[in-house]
């Protein structure tokens, strides 16, 4: 039989702290404090099987739970010497929630069941104290009627604070046994007026009542955001711990506190936390009261006046020290503590894991090598990859003021002020100038490249987390702000608007890609600090990982921040986007709006020059690492002049008329330009583009050899590849090309050429394609959109909604496909492999600095991942984390 409740209490338990799957992490840490000898009230966990099967049976429970639950309520009265219900001794117990992960505050507690007009009697007798009693009597009535009834808190709020200005005091505090006797009564009126039915006073009503509330706040609103942003599965579900309750609000010798045995923000190895005396847990977390702070060394800190802990409660606090140097042995990780004290007794609540700011993970991870509680595997495992972002990034001063106009989606991560611009234009001209600018824009497109990358910071009011300014902004290491719908950019006015609010082309603003946030003004930035617990973390990790990490980079000043963060190469360099920077526009229109062979040479020739010089910058700073240049790729009408005064720049470099060019434009015009006349089909209609990109290429690698000695590996990438046959057909104009300069140069050096699998057919015919190809470099951007047909630039307008109603689990964007696009990936791996053994293989899509997908591309079997420069610290990490969990 499946056994749906667990015991734990008197210095035993039915659970272990592995257990948290079934338990949930409050469940599994009491039982786990308990079999330690800490004190723990004693208490039953419903299992989160329960919970599953609640949901798959209309909200019905199984037919033995009651009788489960009943039993071991038999055993908590046994334990503390009360009974539940009884109106002279009575129980009373706390119902709290518990996942396998920490969801704090997401879900629902109720605190005091088993009061009603009978038992608070009982409870004021028992106690001796008839003002704490009634004031327990009054918390539960407001908590359950808000938790279980559905009778909003504000409802009782409203009657505290009309009571405390009739009797002239300020604090709940001041309010005495006849005051919460009064306001008792007045609660259950409330309610019965809300409802039409009076509060239950049936102790059993009360606890099934709690209990279904728990697992129903499982579903709510709340708890379904806080799953889909932490990516915690629906199907785990919740447990729920019914616990014997203790009192903090029992008079002077009684209080209730939050400690970390550590400090979660910095990680210094200090006790950290708040109490309050004559107060039960809730109090600390609502801000009704001011806590006071856990240490003598804290509160001199803060400049505080009210005793510590340390101070107030001497014995108390040392009692409660000793347990937090036994919990930290024992979990051997920083914990985050909930207890209380009850009449000058310890009581433990809660242990769990604390959550922590990334420079805290850090220094905890590394300091706790240096004491001997972990080891190095255990500390490259404990820091999560993703949270490495709030380091790598300049952040916002905690402590500078702030005026808050908009929020938006936080598309990047990092923080910038700067004067505002309206067009791409400006920001580079700008930039050059030596200001700092905020590139406003409705949508950024690709011709916005130069001037996001000039710019500081991008902001937009349309666009999700994957579009065009999201993904090139995060390559880039810019923050961004996108999708910020409140904001009305007007580009030919100057102005952006916001709620009455208008900010115009010159004036200071600051995102923050972390939080989505847009202010007025300038607010001051910290710079990332990559030293110290940093680098002893990376020298771990790179000690462990299988997979290589490279980078995204196409400008020398990408390549060099890539390095700088550990790169080990460049994995996908996207030579459209040199295209963009200010003169080189122009030559590139020719090209393209040229009618003939010749007149694409003549525009090629002015490129061959601008294109050496940028190979041959990244190729000095990656100093014999391995560079992988993709040819050119994206859909021609990207490059096309869109307005009049551009078509008569081109028309004046060719000697033409802007009408014809415009006429020549329209012929170009295609329907779905991201299946249309791009990558190597570009290659094989117009040769001659990659044969001068090959070209250039080529010189500059022979160039740096012969400068520095050191061996230059370039590896050339025909993207877009569908059949054998293409590749074949370009790979003999690339060799070539090579034999040629080489004759020119007299010198000869070793290269690769090998393709982008992005397509589903590449990944089906692979072992045909790769007969051709040296290497295999999955772009997973446009294979996700190939294989699920989904356009990355409009899918912001419904992706959250499929994620919200878990048809993905997670946007295909941000982290692999495992099922479809990463099945495709290990496909086009193994064929690939089955024709060459011992062929390259890696990935260079968004989905390069995502740990879940490292992950999968080291159980893939790939050699190496690349992603954006700011996000290469995030891939080492992941991938040794991957290598270590095997």
């Amino acid at each position: 039989m499946t056994k749906w409740v667990y015991t734990f209490g008197d210095g035993a338990a039915e659970g272990r702290a592995d257990m948290k799957n079934l338990l949930g992490g409050k469940g599994a840490n009491l039982a786990e404090m308990a079999s330690l000898g800490l004190p723990v009230p004693p208490g039953l966990t419903i299992t989160t099987e329960v919970c599953t099967y609640y949901y798959d049976n209309g909200q019905k429970y199984p037919e033995s739970l009651k009788a489960d639950v009943d039993a071991a309520v038999e055993k908590i009265e046994k334990s503390v010497g009360a009974k539940f219900g009884d109106a002279k001794n009575p129980l009373l117990v706390s119902v709290r929630s518990g996942a396998r992960v920490s969801m704090p505050g997401m879900m629902d507690t109720v605190l005091n069941l088993g009061l009603n007009d009978q038992t608070v009697e009982g409870l004021a007798a028992m106690s001796g104290n008839e003002r704490f009693a009634w004031d327990s009597y009054r918390r539960f009535i407001q908590m359950y009627s808000d938790v279980v009834l559905g009778v909003d808190h504000y409802h009782f709020e409203e009657l505290i604070e009309m009571h405390k200005e009739d009797k002239g005091v300020d604090l709940d505090t001041d309010l005495t046994a006849e005051d919460w006797k009064l306001l008792a009564g007045q609660f259950k009126a409330k309610t019965e007026e809300e409802l039409g039915r009076p509060f239950p006073q049936d102790v059993q009503e009360q606890l099934w009542g709690a209990i279904s509330a728990v697992f129903g706040s499982w579903q709510i609103e709340r708890a379904k955001v806080y799953r889909r942003l932490n990516n915690i599965p629906e199907s785990w579900g919740t447990a729920v711990n019914v616990q014997a309750m203790v009192f903090g609000n029992m008079g002077d010798t009684s209080a209730t506190g939050v400690a970390f045995t550590r400090d979660p923000s910095t990680g210094e190895n200090e006790y950290y936390g708040e109490y309050l005396i004559n107060a039960q847990g809730e109090d600390v977390v609502a801000g009704i009261r001011t806590p006071q702070n856990l240490t003598k060394r804290a509160r001199e800190a803060a400049g505080a006046t009210a005793p510590s802990m340390e101070e107030s409660m001497p014995e108390v606090f040392g009692q409660l020290a000793d347990v937090f140097v036994k919990l930290e042995r024992h979990y051997k990780d920083m914990q985050d503590i909930e207890f209380t004290v009850q009449h000058g007794k310890l009581w433990m609540l809660q242990t769990r894991n604390g959550k922590r700011t990334a420079k805290a993970a850090l220094k905890i991870a590394v300091d706790m090598v240096a004491e001997g509680l972990i080891d190095e595997k255990t500390a490259v495992l404990r820091v999560e990859p993703a949270a490495l972002d709030q380091l790598l990034h300049p952040t916002l001063d905690p402590d500078a003021p702030r005026d808050l106009l908009t929020r938006g989606l936080p598309a990047s991560p990092g923080a910038a002020s700067g004067a505002v611009v309206f067009t791409a234009d400006d920001a580079e001209a700008w930039a050059k100038d030596g200001r700092d600018v905020i590139l406003c824009r409705l949508e950024t497109s690709p011709e916005d490249i130069h001037g996001m990358h000039a710019a500081k910071g991008i902001l937009t009011a349309r666009g999700g987390m994957t579009s065009h300014a999201a993904v090139v902004a995060r390559g880039m290491g810019r923050p961004c702000v996108s999708g910020a719908g409140q904001l009305r950019i007007d580009a030919k006015t100057e102005t952006l608007v916001c709620m009455g609010r208008e900010v115009k082309k010159g004036e200071k603003i600051t995102i923050d890609g972390a939080t989505g946030e847009v202010m007025v003004g300038a607010v001051k930035t910290l710079q990332p600090e990559l030293a110290g617990d940093f680098a002893s973390l990376m020298v771990w990790a790179d000690k462990y990982r299988k997979l290589r990490v490279r980078t995204n980079a196409d400008t020398p000043g990408d390549t060099q921040t890539a390095r700088d963060f550990g790169a080990e190469g460049i994995g996908l360099c996207r030579t459209e986007h040199m295209f963009f920077e200010g003169d080189r526009i122009v030559a590139v229109r020719e090209m393209i709006l040229a009618e003939a062979v010749d007149g694409r040479k003549r525009a090629l020739a002015q490129l061959l020059p601008m294109q050496r010089g940028d190979f041959v910058a990244i190729f000095k700073i990656m100093r014999g690492l391995p560079v992988t240049i993709r040819l050119l790729d994206p859909p021609l009408h990207e490059f096309l002049p869109r307005e009049d005064d551009e078509f008569e720049d081109v028309a004046k470099a060719m000697g033409t008329t802007a009408d014809l060019l415009k006429r020549r434009a329209a012929e170009l015009h295609e329907f779905n330009p991201m299946l249309g006349h791009r990558g190597c089909r570009l290659g094989i209609t117009y040769p001659e583009i990659y044969e001068m990109q090959a070209r250039a290429i080529f010189e500059a690698a022979v160039e740096v050899e012969k400068e520095t000695g050191d061996t230059v590996v370039p590896e050339i990438m025909i993207p877009l590849v569908a059949t054998e046959k293409e590749l074949a057909i370009l790979r003999a104009r690339v060799e070539a090309m090579a034999e040629e300069v080489f004759a020119e140069k007299g010198h000869t050096l070793t290269y690769m050429v090998g393709t982008m699998i992005e397509l589903p057919r590449a990944a089906i015919c692979a072992d045909q394609i790769a007969n051709s190809a040296d290497f295999f470099s999955f772009g997973t951007n446009d294979l996700t959109q190939t294989a699920i047909g989904i356009s990355r630039d409009d899918a912001g307008r419904f992706l959250e909604e499929y994620v919200r109603k878990d048809i993905f689990a997670i946007d295909p964007f941000v982290s692999i496909d495992q099922d479809g696009v990463g099945a495709l990936v290990k496909l086009g791996a193994e064929r690939g492999r089955s024709t060459k053994p011992n062929l390259k293989l890696g990935i260079c899509g968004e989905h390069g600095g995502d740990p879940a997908s490292v992950e999968f591309c080291h159980g893939a079997g790939l050699d190496y991942v690349s992603c954006s420069p700011y996000r290469v610290p995030i891939a080492r990490l992941a991938a040794a984390q991957a290598a270590l969990k095997g």
